[in-house]
Order: structure tokens, then C-alpha cells, then sequence
């Protein structure tokens, strides 16, 4: 089945202010970036990538306009560094509304032969980093009283086994754990918390650590029979981040055409 065509934008996220994580590069972070830019919203972007992340500031900025687009390094491992981005947002466009925490990372490796350092090295950046980041945005959106959106990146092995990914797959059931825990504390102070759930969005780092036979296995396990586009990925986040998805909250939409 052939990619449907790229949408265009609608003003969903017009005159908001936005963080999104791991944002540099062609993968979902940076197809979430553009899409908010297209719908309206003011962006400030993180990436442990320096030179990328400066590379994609600038790309974007001279598209949409250099006051619309921000970054600075951020590797969510780093609690001051997580605090710099979210700040930097309401420094540079004087509000925060959303948080998009794209950061992750993976790794294949049999549980037998895992190391406790291969372990903790996803954990860190794909839970701990992504509870740094929820954290942090609730703690200023409970100050400011103005409600705000979450949405979190998880993945379809947190419910489904794959192996190879104990590390991976525990990380990211733990991301819609904590989506769900960390979005009924917030109903207090008007934040809501969701998550997406995507299953194979081809990105070029993706390419680097799977092989092309794992890649045709899980490609033949869509019933498109094709991976998704990062920007099919990055439209359900802006729904979960816009006002469309007003009544949603502790909810895991999963983006995906798996059939087994």
C-alpha cells in the first residue's frame, strides 16, 4: 500500500509554546517539530546532538521564521539540562503549553547476555528521561495554573514481546505506566497526560541497528504492509496535544497496523 499524501496544516496548535525532546534529525522528533510548526505552534527543540539539533533549529527557523524556533542541547540523563529546555521555552516565547518527550533509546541484545550497564543505559534515557521531562513540565504547569498538555512517546513492545528487547520493551511499558499514574495526579491542576504507541516508523537510525531481515519481518507483521511514515506518527501527537483530544487523559493511543 502507497504512503498516503502529507496533510496539510490547520492552526490546531496556533499560539501555543512547545518542547519537544530528541528532536534533530528525520526521525518522529523532527517530524513533530515541523508539524507543530505547520499547525501554529511556537517550538522550542532539545537533542543530545549539538551539531544536528543546530542543523535542524536552522533549517526550520529560515522556513517558518527564526522567532518561531528554538534549541538548545538537552540529554535527558541531565535533571539541569532538562530544566534549561523547558525554561528556555518560556524565556524565548513566554509560555509553555506542551511537552513532547520523544527521547529513547534502544538496543538488541538476548536477556541472557545483557549487561547491567546495556540495561541501565536504555532505562535511564527512555524511562528515567522521560520521567525528568514529565516531571519537570508538571512542576511548572502546576505554578503557572494554565494547564498544559504531556504526550509521551511509547512503543507497541511495551505490550507485545519481541526478542532481543527486554531492556527496551520494559522501558517503554514503563512510559505508559507512568503516562497513566502522572495523568490522574495532574487532573488537579488542569494538565493532561498521553502517550503514543507507535509500532515501525522507519527513520534512518533505524536502518543502522536492525537488520534488513528483522526489518522485512516486522514491515510483513503490518497489514499495510509498509512502516510508517515519522509524520503519520507526529499527526496523532498533535491531536493528542490540540484541543481535539480535550476529554483525553492517562491514555495510550497505539499507531500502528499490526496484525499479530
Amino acid at each position: 500500500m502507497t504512503t498516503p499524501a502529507y496533510l496539510p496544516g490547520h492552526g490546531l496548535l496556533a499560539g501555543r509554546g512547545a518542547v519537544i525532546t530528541a528532536a534533530a534529525g528525520a526521525g518522529i522528533g523532527g517530524a513533530t517539530a515541523r508539524r507543530f510548526l505547520e499547525e501554529g505552534a511556537e517550538v522550542v527543540l532539545g537533542d543530545a546532538h549539538a551539531r544536528r539539533l543546530q542543523e535542524t533549529v536552522d533549517a526550520l527557523g529560515a522556513e517558518f521564521g527564526e522567532k518561531r524556533v528554538a534549541g538548545t542541547p538537552c540529554d535527558v540523563t541531565d535533571e539541569q539540562q532538562v530544566g534549561a529546555l523547558l525554561a528556555l521555552a518560556e524565556e524565548r516565547h513566554g509560555r509553555l503549553d506542551i511537552v513532547v518527550n520523544n527521547a529513547g533509546l534502544g538496543g538488541t541484545a538476548p536477556l541472557v547476555e545483557m549487561t547491567d550497564a546495556q540495561w541501565d543505559k536504555v532505562l535511564d534515557v527512555t524511562l528515567t528521561g522521560t520521567m525528568r521531562c514529565t516531571r519537570a513540565a508538571l512542576r511548572r504547569f502546576r505554578a503557572t495554573g494554565a494547564g498544559g498538555v504531556v504526550v509521551n512517546n511509547a512503543s507497541v513492545v511495551g505490550w507485545r514481546a519481541q526478542a532481543g528487547q527486554a531492556h527496551y520493551a520494559a522501558a517503554k511499558a514503563g512510559v505508559m505506566a507512568l503516562t497513566r499514574c502522572a495523568a490522574v495526579e495532574a487532573v488537579e491542576y488542569g494538565v493532561r497526560v498521553n502517550a503514543v504507541s507507535p509500532s515501525l516508523a522507519m527513520h534512518p537510525h533505524l536502518v543502522k541497528v536492525t537488520t534488513p531481515e528483522l526489518l522485512a519481518e516486522l514491515t510483513a507483521a503490518e497489514a499495510f504492509g509498509r512502516w510508517a511514515e515519522p509524520w503519520e506518527v507526529a499527526n496523532v501527537i498533535v491531536f493528542l496535544a490540540s484541543g481535539y483530544s480535550s476529554y483525553m487523559t492517562g491514555e495510550v493511543v497505539s499507531v500502528s497496523s499490526q496484525h499479530a
